[in-house]
């Protein structure tokens, strides 16, 4: 298929998307990197009817002027910041005007002190986070911040080791996922089910 076949088949994906689910289902949408900053906004202007939540790394992240290029020329939120991996870059990509919802992941970053500057970062410059991976993790810190959108979570359909992993599993009810009344971040292990994996 040409380029432009491509592109206009993306564009009905995503019309597809939205009659599927209608006007009270949210939709992000993921590029994964894949588009050039012209690709993108060509993308985004043609989706923008259908009221993406947020538009998804469309572009190479490290590249702060290209994405707030992409980010001042669209309607649609961009969210980035899974591969970052200080809070140097956050400040930097901040500062660039390149992203409108942070998404830090605290095992990326080094743990939940960093990952905490980084929310507060974006908080002094009233943006949001949605934190990416590790849903046992940032379920804590989403609840700890008040600028915590929306939480990644993984369900037992695209998690091959969800239920052999931890005693008590995240679950979600009437669309909400609740942090475990536990202590500590709530994590017991499953050793039975964890053997066959032991390398040491």
């Amino acid at each position: 298929k040409t380029h432009a076949e491509k592109m206009r088949d993306a564009i009905e994906a995503v019309g597809a998307y939205r009659d599927a689910v209608g006007d009270e289902v949210d939709l992000c949408i993921e590029i994964h990197r894949q588009l050039t900053p012209s690709e993108s906004i060509t993308l985004a202007r043609g989706i923008e009817p259908y009221h993406p939540y947020f538009y998804e790394d469309p572009i190479l992240p490290d590249n702060f002027d290209a994405m707030a290029l992409v980010a001042n020329n669209i309607s649609i939120p961009i969210a980035t910041g899974e591969n970052e991996y200080t809070r140097y870059g956050f400040r930097d990509m901040i500062n660039a005007r390149a992203v409108d919802i942070l998404q830090p992941d605290a095992l990326v970053l080094g743990g939940i002190t960093e990952f905490m500057k980084v929310a507060a970062l974006a908080q002094a410059n009233d943006l949001d986070v949605a934190p990416h991976g590790a849903q046992e993790v940032h379920i804590h810190l989403v609840a700890a911040i008040p600028n915590g959108l929306i939480l990644e979570y993984y369900r037992d359909s695209v998690n091959p080791m969800y239920g052999k992993v931890w005693e008590h599993e995240l679950t979600i009810e009437d669309g909400y996922v609740y942090a475990p009344d536990l202590p500590g971040l709530g994590l017991i292990p499953k050793w039975d089910t964890l053997e066959p994996y032991r390398v040491g």
